[in-house]
């Protein structure tokens, strides 16, 4: 087993979980709905950060219609994390070869 280190490999893994985790904290995405109706900010843990809401959405009196807003741009914002956490391990992944 030459070159093969596991207790190397293991520790590399971990820095980049380390590394990992401090980006996510640090991403932080914004998607809207109804052309800007609702907007969700939101971070890389999937925490909401905060939603804007356009005054004129809560005139109208449609309930529903800024339910489904504030869940189309939740979910977007949820999608846009998961695409920053798949682009940020296809790079930490490539370090490691084709060991995986």
């Amino acid at each position: 087993m030459s070159g093969f280190n596991l207790q190397e490999l293991m520790s590399q893994a971990k820095q980049q979980a380390e590394v990992l985790q401090k980006k996510m904290e640090q991403t932080v995405v914004e998607a809207s709905a109804g052309g800007g109706t609702v907007t969700v900010k939101m971070d890389g843990r999937k925490q909401v950060l905060g939603i804007r809401i356009d005054p004129e959405a809560v005139k109208a009196g449609d309930v529903e219609m800024l339910q489904d807003l504030v869940m189309a741009a939740m979910n977007e914002a949820a999608r846009k994390v998961d695409q920053e956490v798949k682009s940020s391990l296809g790079g930490m992944l490539g370090g490691l070869g084709g060991i995986l």
